[in-house]
């Protein structure tokens, strides 16, 4: 291997930077805040937070895919987390 390593910083989003367009990195940055947040209150309280237990694994396992944002702001809501959403321009 020739040549040095290129270091470059990456930005506030995880998703815009590994390629996904800013319409869809937004929206999978906020469901992936929600699912830890979901899963911190799980592991704290061991609650089943009203899911069949493959849906709880998928949701433990991160499967973003198979959690739309309306629905992990539901379940949320049922675990008595309290969601918000800030709009503010981009810069």
């Amino acid at each position: 291997m020739s040549g040095k390593l290129k270091r470059v910083l990456g930005s506030d989003n995880i998703f815009i930077d590994l390629g996904f367009d800013k319409v869809e990195a937004e929206n999978l940055k906020m469901r992936s805040d929600l699912m830890i947040r979901i899963m911190e209150f799980h592991r704290k309280s061991g609650m089943t937070l009203g899911l069949t237990q493959p849906r709880l694994n998928a949701l433990l396992k991160g499967k973003i895919g198979q959690f739309s944002l309306d629905t992990l702001v539901n379940i949320a809501s049922r675990a008595g987390l309290n969601v918000r959403l800030v709009v503010k321009k981009a810069a």
